[in-house]
């Protein structure tokens, strides 16, 4: 049984995560929050806590970004892209138990920013600015479980989970010779 509720998309999310959870979980419907909905959240979230599962795409993260500004604390679940996907789609109700599990053990809360590695450390690692940056960023993310980044948002994420620069440089000499 997990305590929190888990804001997800759409029915399909949910009848994928109670297939293997006991879980509740609030629907979004899409793009289409509304404000009844994000109250709701709220409220809920005051009570037994609330966990943002959104789909690894565009309007899932638009949704995460709206959700968390608008409540503070909530907690984030992430799956890479390539995690949860088929041919054709992209979605938590594609990806596999063991894929789901690890991301529910490995939360974010927005609320708990600290930083932990700043932009100028960012850059000397080679995660923005270099030819190979978008693959360091992908081993970061994946690595440390915080769904596909773009430079910003990896930096945000980095300090939100609390890793700092050495915990990355460990890392990438680890996986040297596959990069």
């Amino acid at each position: 049984m997990i305590k929190e509720v888990i804001v997800v998309e759409g029915k399909n999310d949910t009848r994928r995560l109670q297939s293997f959870f006991d879980v509740e979980t609030i629907e979004t419907h899409g793009m289409s929050l509304s404000r009844e909905t994000i109250e709701l959240i709220r409220q809920i979230n005051s009570q037994r806590g609330v966990i943002l599962f959104l789909d690894p795409d565009t309007p899932g993260e638009k949704i995460r970004n709206r959700l968390n500004e608008a409540i503070p604390g909530l907690k984030n679940a992430f799956v890479m892209k390539e995690d949860a996907r088929t041919r054709k789609k992209v979605g938590i109700e594609h990806a596999s138990r063991e894929t789901l599990e690890e991301a529910l053990n490995n939360l974010l809360s927005y609320a708990d920013i600290k930083q932990t590695i700043s932009e100028s450390e960012f850059y000397a690692l080679g995660l923005s600015g270099n030819e190979n940056s978008a693959s360091l960023r992908q081993l970061v993310s994946e690595h440390f479980h915080l769904g596909k980044c773009n430079g910003k948002t990896l930096l945000k994420r980095l300090n939100l989970a609390g890793i700092n620069v050495e915990e990355i440089r460990r890392l990438m000499e680890d996986k040297k010779g596959l990069l």
